[in-house]
């Protein structure tokens, strides 16, 4: 007897977090949905690697508690984040500086403050016998500080955040872009990101000494060749929520958009090597009709199914994971190099942001490397760590570096952050390629492709799922 011939509405290649996304948005409309996935697990580049009891992210995006569409997406309502200690540490000449965003829900008082704190400061006398009415120069620094999160001593105008003045300048740019819509931050002129920064009114300093490394490791871009208005975006997430890793491991966010899809949605060790608007051929599996196919691989797969659909450029990181007894003192702190004097974009002790991803009794400290790294990576990472950390590493021991040569999609200009889920009708294509190289971004385009699938499906489901034949 022959094998049955399997048959849904839709099938999806690729089973990462914007193909899954898109299963959830099709699958509550009562579209029977397929996702079929040539590796032997789901998630793609959201991968995370146990070794001894410790789970290792190969690429370690860094996520924030602010994205839309974490909440949004079904699935991930029991998607646990764990946030790092608040803003940043920032390593410049030999010392930790602290630079936070405007309060939460901030806004426009978030600048106004900020903007109070600069007009005071640039009036109140650096030394006076008399008290002086209104802020004053002391109440203007504690004002400073509650609009900047700052920790760092005002007075020291060599501090990568640049003077008081700097500073509150800073604040008040950030709690602006906190309360800008995203909308009018995509309508804004568009330039590399390194050129916009320095055409904002803000110092050089500020520039140099935190805007630049916090975008470098946002962006994974570390010559900031990104679209200004993605590094607006970018920093908009960064003002209005908390830099966060989801606990267990990148893997997790994948593995629990698929699970809380219907039973036998996801096939694993499946190879599609066409595609048409009304069939998908697999290597083993025979050929898999449906109604329409949607590719949510990565872009390079995606043109080998759809020669001519375009391939940008990637950003490679690598990824160098290490362990020891005693944490650095850096506590649950993402950690960024101003200084850019060896090969680490960022690092943090990962173990105290989330427990879960390493043993009792043992440290778990990340480090990311942006660009082609070294012959001695983990040499040099460890020379770099021993400065940034202010601590000997001379004993840590390495558990894996992961090297990931298309890692991060660039988002050079012009950039379409909303390009095309919809080829033709019945042939559609989603991934943080058609939209912000983000985990937010891939689920976007995942939720962008499903509406159009179902606009022009219209009519509704016409076929039950089947069971996928068996490898011949």
């Amino acid at each position: 007897m022959p094998e049955p011939v399997y048959q849904a509405d839709v099938v999806i290649v690729g089973a990462g977090v914007a193909g899954l996304a898109a299963a959830h948005r099709l699958t509550s409309a009562g579209v029977s949905t397929a996702v079929l996935e040539a590796a032997h697990c789901v998630g793609g580049r959201m991968s995370t690697e146990k070794v001894d009891g410790f789970r290792l992210d190969r690429i370690g995006q860094l996520l924030s508690t602010s994205y839309p569409e974490l909440g949004l997406t079904p699935g991930l309502d029991t998607l646990v984040l764990r946030p790092f200690a608040p803003g940043v540490l920032v390593h410049s000449e030999g010392r930790h500086h602290r630079a936070s965003p405007p309060p939460a829900g901030g806004g426009a008082g978030g600048a106004r403050g900020a903007l109070n704190a600069v007009r005071a400061l640039a009036s109140a006398p650096l030394t006076s016998s008399t008290p002086r009415a209104g802020l004053g120069a002391a109440g203007a620094r504690a004002a400073l500080s509650r609009a900047t999160g700052s920790r760092t001593a005002v007075s020291r105008p060599a501090a990568p955040l640049g003077s008081a003045v700097d500073q509150a300048r800073l604040a008040a740019a950030l709690a602006r872009i906190a309360a800008t819509p995203v909308e009018r931050l995509l309508a804004r002129p568009e330039s590399p990101a390194r050129h916009a920064l320095t055409d904002r009114g803000l110092p050089a300093r500020t520039v140099d000494g935190f805007l630049r490394p916090l975008l470098a490791a946002l962006l994974c871009d570390p010559e900031l060749t990104t679209s200004s208005r993605c590094a607006d975006l970018a920093l908009h997430a960064f003002a209005r929520g908390r830099l966060c890793l989801p606990e267990g491991g990148a893997e997790v966010l994948p593995e629990l958009l698929a699970r809380a899809l219907p039973p036998d949605t996801v096939h694993t060790g499946v190879r599609v090597t066409s595609v048409s608007t009304t069939s998908v051929t697999t290597a083993d599996h025979g050929e898999l009709r449906c109604r329409s196919v949607l590719l949510a691989t990565d872009a390079h797969a995606a043109a080998e199914l759809l020669p001519g659909l375009r391939v940008p450029g990637f950003h490679p990181v690598t990824v160098v994971h290490h362990t020891t007894d005693e944490p650095p003192s850096t506590g649950a702190s993402l950690l960024l190099d101003a200084d850019r004097d060896g090969p680490v974009s960022h690092t943090a002790v990962v173990s105290l942001v989330d427990p879960s991803r390493a043993p009792a009794g043992r440290a778990l400290i990340s480090s990311t490397v942006l660009g082609t790294p070294s012959d001695d990576v983990d040499g040099a990472v460890r020379a770099h760590l021993a400065r940034l950390h202010g601590t000997s590493t001379t004993r840590w021991e390495t558990l894996a570096v992961h090297h990931t040569a298309r890692a991060v999609p660039a988002m050079r200009p012009p950039h379409d952050l909303r390009r095309t889920v919809r080829l033709l009708a019945g042939l559609y294509v989603c991934g943080d390629h058609r939209d912000t190289s983000t985990v937010q971004g891939a689920l976007h385009s995942g939720t962008r492709a499903a509406k159009a699938v179902l606009a022009d499906l219209g009519a509704g489901p016409l076929h039950a799922a089947e069971p996928l034949p068996r490898a011949a």
